[in-house]
């Protein structure tokens, strides 16, 4: 069975952009919660180490070409233009997360800076050109986040020294596929971040 966390600090139905260029603007987000956006605490904390704790590792948010898997309301990969990113491709198959997805990349104007890709996850399509950052926030406790990753890993979804970020339940676990070097891992609340490299 999903656990499911709490939606968001404003409401349901609504998401709040935390910083950047459309910091306090509110995005839809189910009423239902059928779709699990990250949670508020959460979103501040990774983008928080995006921004600044990963320069070592060459990554940097700005102008950064990222795909947001598992995509939902689009909350991540648009916090992500919000702070920066030149450009998100989403990918996402549910009917009715791809409404709400489209919805939201409207509200802000945002189609020339994004592109929606509906496909599994798990057998995702070929790709032209490889991403900066893969930002993963599958159902929980589904077992999902290991075939994402090794889809992920297939011909130019993602380039070498790209960071992923997988947001998973505090108590579960997967195995990182060997195409990766796992670089942190937070716990917020029920909530844990692990942060992975493409080697």
């Amino acid at each position: 069975m999903n656990r499911r966390k709490p939606a968001n600090d404003t409401g349901a139905g609504r998401l709040r952009l935390l910083g950047g260029k459309w910091r306090g603007r509110v995005i839809a987000a189910p009423d239902d919660r059928d779709i699990r956006p990250t949670a508020q605490r959460t979103r501040e904390s990774l983008f928080n180490r995006l921004l600044h704790a990963f320069a070592d590792q060459g990554f940097s948010l700005t102008g950064a070409h990222v795909v947001d898997v598992c995509a939902g309301s689009g909350a991540l990969g648009l916090e992500a233009l919000s702070r920066g990113a030149a450009h998100v491709t989403f990918v996402e198959q549910a009917p009715a997360a791809l409404d709400l997805l489209q919805r939201n990349i409207t509200a802000l104007n945002a189609e020339e800076r994004t592109r929606i890709v509906r496909a599994d996850a798990r057998s995702l399509p070929r790709n032209a050109t490889p991403y900066d950052l893969a930002l993963i926030d599958p159902p929980y406790g589904t077992g999902l986040v290991e075939p994402i990753l090794t889809a992920l890993a297939g011909p130019n979804w993602l380039r070498t020294g790209a960071l992923v970020t997988v947001e998973t339940a505090a108590d579960e676990t997967f195995a990182a596929p060997s195409a990766y070097a796992v670089i942190d891992r937070r716990v917020t609340g029920q909530t844990a971040i692990t942060v992975l490299q493409r080697l």
